[in-house]
């Protein structure tokens, strides 16, 4: 793992330059996306991005844990967790760059 993180600044700068969108308004369009996504998952629907993957949300019900200093037997309650699922477009992708392919350099 390279431990690189990309950055809704490089994001902005990447749309800056491949669009052609000032700084300010590059930077409102990632926002009004990135809100756009967050709202969304945030009622409960699936975002699904074409050749990328889905995002969405699953219930995990009530279950018993159990603390692992004292192993005391602990409720864990219900919540939600987000799940991402990428394409198979972006499966190979990712596999076809580790391999060191043709297709890892057409970033």
């Amino acid at each position: 793992m390279t431990g690189k993180t990309v950055t809704r600044a490089q994001l902005t700068e990447a749309v800056y330059r491949e669009v052609g969108l000032s700084r300010n308004e590059s930077a409102d369009l990632v926002e009004s996306v990135l809100n756009e996504i967050s709202d969304a998952l945030s009622e409960g629907e699936t975002v699904k991005i074409s050749s990328f993957g889905s995002f969405f949300v699953r219930k995990k019900g009530q279950r018993i844990g159990r603390n692992p200093k004292t192993g005391e037997e602990v409720p864990i309650l219900p919540r939600s967790v987000l799940i991402f699922r990428p394409s198979h477009l972006l499966k190979n992708k990712i596999n076809i760059g580790q391999a060191g392919g043709p297709s890892g350099a057409d970033n």
